[in-house]
């Protein structure tokens, strides 16, 4: 039970699943980011069987925007809002106080709809590449989704929080070493028992996505925020996927 509440608080954080009272404590999440993997493997588990069971009878295109809907929804829309806040603050000019404010603007500028427009159409893409079975979807998707939750814990290991934010307390608890480890210790077995070596690719190119990410950050913001971590999560998801169906059994 001790570890059920940890686990159930991260869950309810990063989804819309009902959860307890510790869930509303970012302090409580921000310590037990470490089972960030652990919540990926679920969210994985519950959008890879119904993609499972619908790919054996609608088009892979299909597939793909459902699944894409599906993360979505779960997930409450924040890392996609946050994917689409980075790319407007990434693109607009002027120095990192400028970036800063179009980052924070609710107003969604064209940077951020053009983001979108094409994060959503590789999703669905994506599934019309070949994966080639309704099993290898199944495991993907748990792949991507525990490589997606561990970029989003090394980036706040490695990372500093470019200003007092959302994404201060995470920094701050996952300078801990062994809670990264153990991060690491959970997400290893998780992706190579769901996708083997190809699972292997995917985290070595989203660890490289996630270091290129943390360099441009740094650059134009002076550190990470909550939209950059909601960024690498939705960027990295992407990636996973399409090297895992690309890449040859």
């Amino acid at each position: 039970m001790a570890f059920l509440k940890p686990v159930q608080s991260v869950l309810a954080f990063l989804t819309i699943l009902p959860a307890g009272k510790e869930s509303h404590d970012i302090y409580y999440v921000a310590r037990n980011m470490y089972l960030f993997p652990v919540a990926g493997a679920v969210i994985g588990l519950m959008v890879g069987a119904m993609a499972f069971g619908i790919s054996h009878f609608l088009h892979p295109l299909l597939v793909g925007l459902l699944v894409a809907g599906s993360l979505v929804i779960i997930t409450g829309v924040h890392h996609t809002d946050a994917l689409a806040d980075f790319a407007d603050g990434l693109m607009a000019k002027g120095d990192k106080e400028s970036k800063r404010k179009a980052m924070l603007d609710p107003a969604v500028g064209s940077a951020g709809v053009a983001t979108l427009v094409m994060y959503f159409a590789g999703m669905i893409i994506v599934f019309n590449t070949g994966f080639g079975s309704p099993v290898r979807i199944f495991t993907s998707i748990i792949a991507a989704e525990v490589i997606a939750k561990y970029v989003m814990v090394l980036i706040t290991h490695r990372g500093i929080s470019a200003w007092e934010g959302f994404s201060s307390p995470f920094t701050a608890s996952m300078k801990d070493r062994r809670k990264m480890l153990a991060a690491t210790a959970i997400m290893l077995p998780a992706v190579w028992f769901a996708a083997g070596y190809v699972g292997m690719v995917a985290l070595a190119v989203s660890i490289a996505l996630a270091a290129l990410l943390k360099r441009v950050s740094n650059k134009s913001f002076g550190g990470i925020s909550g939209d950059v971590l909601g960024a690498s999560n939705e960027i990295t998801r992407l990636a996973s996927l399409i090297v895992m169906s690309s890449v040859m059994l």
